[in-house]
């Protein structure tokens, strides 16, 4: 029996690699990329370990290349899924005994093979599955999805390392245990790494896993879920259910097993399946742990004593990298009218020199949005600026999805503070910026606060403290995220946690302790050394 106490102490973050002309490591992913491109492989269901196929079928296309089938893939049916919930709580009476220090084992197996043996394939498939250029692609499925698992790790070994006081006469303990039950996740398409961490963050703390992946992911997904195999993850931990979300969640809401469920996704879609829970809640063994990152409205606020180069620099990329596909976009900007005409200058500069097309050419910064349905949503709010009299399109505002799905990169000026486009999640290349006069600050604060539902990301610029100091106080709950002098996007495990309140989600902060914790549900143990004989106390006593 191994009897040593494993303390895994913090990494270090996954470095990045450069891709330079010329260089190994752009040789090797270009060679993934053909390859990936070349085949057209069948993603089956991956229930209890087996591969199961299905009658309905689906396909995964590259979006900045919508005519190319890059994958087919099985589609669940209501008895695939009970049949997962089965297997899932077969896998857990082994996987939660299991001894941490092996299951983390595995969790840093798998980190290892996202980093070397499986980089290029994840790198090539979130690419042309998901349209994302190398940069944006290399942060999020190798590094952000390696460090979530390391990180991850030590924050468990602080977790189960904190326990209560002894006494002389008790011997006082706090187990850890997993959810009674099992776990849903449900992943979103714009983030490999958050697909990975929404599976894998339970199973370290020892549950097991019904996920749902994004169907326009579910290429990079699927090879997850490879990869978690090789890695010598156990049958059944995790089970993979690619199909209809609706009817998935429907069945699993149902379930009084259903122990928790780990979410990212829309707003919409996170407050049904709360309202699904609530309306089972009397069938549930335990009551269900909800954990979600839902929309955003991130924001952008820039005081007259701003460096004026390093705002618009945050506001461009915060707003376009990733078509404005990551859930802390910046999509509102307010900056002061002694700004205004040098913010609009470079702006556009930086925006006519942006090139557009397939994530396969590394010279562009622009791909495609995920899929038609992106696409409509986001020329349904440029068209309604476009014929309103309180909005102008400075920049961009065309689209064309004839052979992919391209939004070009739009900048949106309003009169009207609150117009819809100021208010409304787009998640897409949408900015839309209003100009304050420079002495209301304050008030533009307190907009700012009050004029959207959501609480994610948020930035302000300014060189003046008292100005940034006003901002953190006015801004406290309009961002679980808040950033000085830099973009709202970017958050890198183990330095700034992740998640935001208010339509924004539950604020569970992922790549930090605080999310592992969700996903245990402590017994504290007291075993008595002298335990009394006799029911009298001492006060009794007859003086």
């Amino acid at each position: 029996m191994n009897n040593s106490f494993f303390m895994f102490r913090e990494p270090e973050n996954e470095p990045l690699l450069g891709f330079a002309p010329g260089t190994p490591e752009k040789r090797s992913l270009k060679a993934a990329l053909a390859k990936v491109r070349s085949e057209v492989p069948e993603i089956p269901l991956i229930i209890g370990g087996r591969e199961y196929g299905s009658e309905e079928k689906g396909r995964v296309v590259m979006p900045h290349d919508h005519g190319h089938v890059l994958a087919t893939h099985c589609k669940a049916s209501p008895a695939d899924v009970e049949r997962a919930v089965k297997e899932a709580a077969r896998a857990k009476k082994e996987w939660e005994n299991t001894p941490w220090t092996e299951r983390a084992a595995v969790m840093l197996k798998i980190a290892e093979l996202f980093t070397t043996e499986y980089r290029d394939l994840l790198l090539a498939s979130t690419m042309l599955g998901q349209s994302k250029n190398v940069f944006q692609a290399q942060i999020d499925a190798v590094a952000e999805a390696a460090d979530f698992i390391r990180f991850n790790v030590a924050y468990a070994s602080s977790i189960y390392a904190e326990q209560p006081r002894l006494d002389r006469d008790s011997l006082n303990r706090m187990e850890y245990r997993p959810l009674e039950g099992f776990v849903f996740a449900v992943t979103p398409f714009n983030f490999t790494a958050i697909a990975s961490n929404l599976v894998l963050a339970p199973v370290l703390m020892g549950n097991t896993v019904l996920w749902k992946p994004a169907g326009t992911s579910l290429l990079s997904s699927y090879y997850l879920m490879k990869i978690y195999e090789k890695a010598g993850l156990p049958a059944g931990v995790v089970n993979f259910l690619p199909g209809s979300g609706e009817m998935i969640s429907r069945v699993v809401t149902k379930h009084p097993d259903l122990a928790g469920i780990h979410f990212t996704g829309s707003t919409d879609v996170f407050s049904k399946l709360w309202m699904q829970c609530a309306e089972n809640l009397r069938n549930y063994r335990s009551f269900p742990r909800l954990v979600g990152e839902t929309g955003g409205k991130n924001f952008l606020v820039v005081h007259p004593t701003a460096d004026v180069d390093a705002a618009v620099t945050a506001m461009v990329r915060g707003a376009f990298e990733y078509q404005g596909q990551k859930c802390s976009a910046v999509s509102r900007c307010y900056i002061p009218k002694s700004l205004r005409e040098k913010i609009l200058s470079l702006a556009g500069r930086m925006i006519a020199d942006m090139k557009t097309g397939s994530p396969e050419d590394f010279r562009n910064f622009i791909n495609a949005v995920i899929d038609e349905a992106s696409f409509d949503n986001c020329m349904k709010y440029i068209s309604a600026a476009r014929t309103s009299t309180e909005a102008d399109i400075l920049f961009g505002g065309r689209g064309d999805k004839s052979a992919g799905y391209f939004v070009e990169p739009t900048v949106i000026e309003t009169t009207d503070p609150e117009f819809v486009t100021m208010r409304e999640e787009i998640f897409g290349p949408v900015l839309t910026l209003y100009t304050y006069e420079d002495d209301r600050f304050g008030e533009i604060l307190e907009l700012c606060d009050r004029s959207s539902p959501y609480g994610l990301t948020g930035a302000v610029f300014a060189a003046d403290r008292k100005a940034l100091a006003l901002a953190a106080r006015k801004l406290k709950y309009a961002a679980g995220n808040f950033y000085v002098n830099d973009k709202p996007t970017g958050a890198v495990v183990g330095k700034q946690p992740f998640g935001g309140s208010r339509a924004s989600g539950t604020n569970d902060k992922a790549g930090s302790r605080l999310n592992l914790l969700r996903w245990t549900s402590p017994l504290t143990v007291k075993e008595n050394l002298r335990p009394p004989r006799w029911y009298a106390y001492p006060f009794m006593d007859e003086e």
